[in-house]
């Protein structure tokens, strides 16, 4: 089943072309990567594909739909069975940890109680293997611990549709590979991948296209 389609797709800004005319299919259940030089709107193109910025001419469908003309709801729904771990992990910088990872459970999960949502965030914050406070705010972590969180964050709502940016650079060896096994475990179970790296053992090692 295809889940992800991109029909004629281009984007622009300031009068640069960044991507262009691009047409792509990605199925239910595969892991997709986008390879090329730095520069050359890899990034850009991940966004697009999960309605993070808006192309200048073409659509993106989700499931048949067309991400920027679908309802409240079934926006709602998209974001909630997707999710983005940015490059630089995108951590709202006035707020602890605990309220980063709590607000993608509070819109998407409402009914969850307090206990509920500590119990999902402790779940989360395990398995990628952080281990300082969620008190604390984002400006206290290295790079590396802050990707942590943010893939951490990613997994709250448990998506069935990954876009993943970058998300083991600056990160030592040892929690790369813990996040790396993190993402075939995902895949195992037939969820859809998409992602950036520069990596080719990474890219060899996940990919299926």
């Amino acid at each position: 089943m295809e889940i992800l389609n991109l029909k004629d797709i281009s984007f622009s800004s300031q009068n640069t072309a960044i991507v262009q005319g691009v047409n792509l299919s990605i199925e239910e259940g595969t892991t997709t990567a986008f390879v090329g030089p730095s520069g050359s709107g890899k990034s850009t193109l991940l966004k697009l594909c999960a309605g993070l910025i808006i192309p200048s001419e073409g659509e993106v469908c989700y499931k048949g739909k067309n991400i920027q003309v679908m309802n409240r709801i079934q926006n709602l729904d998209f974001r909630r069975e997707s999710a983005f771990v940015f490059q630089d992990s995108a951590l709202w910088a006035n707020q602890s940890l605990q309220q980063c990872l709590e607000l993608p459970l509070r819109i998407h999960f409402p009914e969850m109680t307090v206990k509920e949502r500590q119990q999902r965030i402790g779940e989360v914050i395990e398995t990628v293997g952080y281990k300082r406070s969620l008190a604390i705010r984002p400006a206290s972590l290295s790079m590396g611990e802050q990707k942590l969180i943010a893939f951490g964050r990613a997994l709250l709502c448990r998506p069935t549709l990954l876009f993943l940016d970058e998300w083991v650079e600056s990160l030592d060896d040892y929690a790369a590979n813990r996040l790396v096994a993190l993402v075939k475990q995902h895949k195992k179970h037939n969820n859809t991948i998409v992602f950036v790296s520069h990596n080719m053992g990474i890219i060899r090692s996940l990919a299926d296209f």
